[in-house]
C-alpha cells in the first residue's frame, strides 16, 4: 500500500511513476478524500485535547475542594458532555474517510523503483544473463510426452475427479516431484533459510497484507462459507507470519523457505498451455521470503535471485536471468527479475521463478515494522520462488531425455530420487 504522506505531500510522483506502469491516474480525488481525513483527525484532536484540559481542571477544582455538584464543576462537565458528542460525530466521518481512503490506496499497485526499466510489457524486459548450454537438436519430446510414456502422469482421470488442468503423477512421477521438493529445501536450509510449513487456507486479512486483494479475487479459489481462501503461494501466509509486529533491527534479515501446494484460478489464461505441467490449477512450489532492513534491500533482491538460480544450476538446467520492465511488474513488485528455464522440446524459456523487492509496500498493508534505537520504520520484504516443482520437472524431463525413451537426471537428485535414470516400467 502507498504511504499516505507521499499522497499529501508529493502526489506529482505517484502520478508519474504509475505513469510509468501504463496506468494513467487522475490523483485529485485521492487528495481530496486524504485532505478531508487529515482535517477531520486535526479537528478531532483539537476538541480531544480541550475536553482532556476540562477533565483535568475538574480534577483540579476538586482536590481543592470544590463539590461534586457545585455549580463551577456542572458548568465544566456540561463543556465536557458537549466536546464528547462533537468527537464521537467526527470519529464516525472520519472512519467513513479512512476506509475509503484505505480502499482507494489497496487497488494502487507499488511505484516501481528509479532503476527498473521503462516498458509496455513482456517485449520490453531485459536479458541480464544466461546459463548453460541449451539443447538444440530436432524431434526433442515435449515434457508432457514423455511423461505420458513414462507413465508419470494421469491427466484423463484428474479431470474426472476435478477438471481440466488437474493432475495426478503416478508412481516415479510422485517419486520425482517429493524428491525435488526436499532436494530444494535442504539446499536452502543449508542456505540459512528456516523452514515452515504454513497453512494453505487464509483469510481475508491475510490475503490483502500481501497484495492479492481486492486485486486478484478472481484469480483466487474462496471458500464460500468461510472467510477462507486457498493461497497462490506460500508468500502469502509467509507475509502475515509477522503481521503486526515489531521486528528487531539485529534480527534483521529474517530468511524462510516453505513447500505449499498452490492454488490459481489462471483467468484469462485459457487455450495458453493447457498440456502438461506448467499451467495448473494445482501445483507444488518452493518459497523463499526475506524481511529486510530498508538500507540492504536492494542488495537482498539480488542473493535472493542467486539462490533460486542456485537450485537451477545444482540440477544443470540452462536458464536466463529477465529484468521485467515497469510494464510487465507485478502489482506488489517495485523490481523483478524472472529466471527462464530452457525447454528444449518446446525450443523456449519459460518462467521457473520470479524473483521480487516489494519494498515497504506489504510492510505497510501488514503493519510489521523494525526496531531500530529508539524509532520504528516498516521493513522490506522480498519474495521469490525456489523454484516452481512441476515445471523444474518439466524441465528435467525435456532436458535428460534420451534416444531410448529414458530420462537421464542430474546427479544431485540421485540420492533423493534414488537412481539416475527415469524409465518405462
Amino acid at each position: 500500500m502507498l504511504d499516505q504522506r507521499l499522497l499529501r505531500e508529493n502526489p506529482e510522483k505517484i502520478v508519474t511513476q504509475l505513469g510509468r506502469r501504463g496506468i494513467i491516474f487522475d490523483i485529485t480525488g485521492l487528495q481530496v478524500i486524504a485532505n478531508q481525513e487529515k482535517t477531520l483527525t486535526s479537528r478531532r484532536n483539537l476538541l480531544q485535547a480541550r475536553a482532556n484540559r476540562i477533565g483535568k481542571t475538574v480534577g483540579s477544582m476538586m482536590k481543592k475542594g470544590f463539590q461534586f455538584e457545585s455549580s463551577e464543576i456542572k458548568d465544566l462537565r456540561d463543556q465536557g458532555n458537549r466536546l464528547k458528542i462533537q468527537i464521537a460525530i467526527l470519529e464516525e466521518e472520519e472512519k467513513i474517510f479512512t476506509t475509503y481512503l484505505r480502499e482507494l490506496l489497496l487497488s494502487l499497485p507499488n511505484l516501481p523503483a528509479d532503476s527498473c526499466p521503462d516498458g509496455k510489457n513482456e517485449l520490453d524486459n531485459i536479458e541480464c544473463k544466461q546459463w548453460g548450454i541449451p539443447r538444440n537438436e530436432d524431434n526433442l519430446k515435449n515434457h508432457w510426452e514423455i511423461a505420458e510414456d513414462l507413465k508419470l502422469i494421469d491427466t484423463e482421470r484428474s479431470a474426472r475427479i476435478a477438471q481440466s488442468r488437474f493432475i495426478t503423477l503416478i508412481n516415479q512421477g510422485a517419486r520425482l516431484e517429493r524428491a525435488l521438493i526436499n532436494f530444494m529445501l535442504d539446499f536452502h536450509t543449508k542456505n540459512g533459510y528456516s523452514e515452515l510449513l504454513p497453512p494453505v487456507l487464509v483469510n481475508t486479512t491475510t490475503l490483502t497484507s500481501s497484495g492479492q486483494l481486492p486485486k486478484f479475487a478472481e484469480e483466487s479459489f474462496r471458500c464460500i462459507n468461510d472467510d477462507l481462501w486457498l493461497i497462490p503461494s506460500a508468500e502469502v501466509p509467509i507475509t502475515s507470519l509477522h503481521r503486526d509486529e515489531v521486528l528487531l533491527e539485529e534480527n534483521l534479515p529474517l530468511k524462510y523457505v516453505a513447500y505449499s501446494p498452490c492454488f490459481r484460478r489462471e483467468a484469462g489464461s485459457y487455450g495458453r498451455d493447457t498440456r502438461g505441467l506448467i499451467r495448473l490449477h494445482q501445483f507444488d512450489k518452493i518459497e523463499l521470503y526475506w524481511f529486510s532492513h530498508p538500507d540492504h534491500s536492494e542488495e537482498a533482491h539480488e542473493q535472493i535471485t542467486s539462490d533460486a538460480e542456485g537450485i537451477l544450476q545444482a540440477l544443470e538446467l540452462p536458464y536466463r536471468v529477465i529484468e521485467l520492465c515497469t510494464g510487465d511488474l507485478g502489482f506488489s513488485a517495485t523490481k523483478t527479475y524472472d529466471l527462464e528455464v530452457w525447454l528444449p522440446g518446446a525450443k523456449a524459456y519459460r518462467e521457473i521463478s520470479s524473483s521480487s523487492v516489494c519494498g515497504d509496500f506489504q510492510a505497510r498493508r501488514s503493519g510489521i515494522r523494525m526496531k531500530s534505537n529508539k524509532d520504528t520504520q516498516l521493513v522490506h520484504t522480498l519474495n521469490a520462488s525456489g523454484l516452481a516443482v512441476g515445471r523444474t520437472m518439466a524441465a528435467l524431463l525435456e532436458v535428460g531425455q534420451k534416444e531410448d525413451g529414458s530420462v537421464e537426471l542430474p546427479d544431485s537428485l540421485v540420492p533423493y530420487f534414488g537412481s539416475k535414470k527415469i524409465e518405462a516400467t
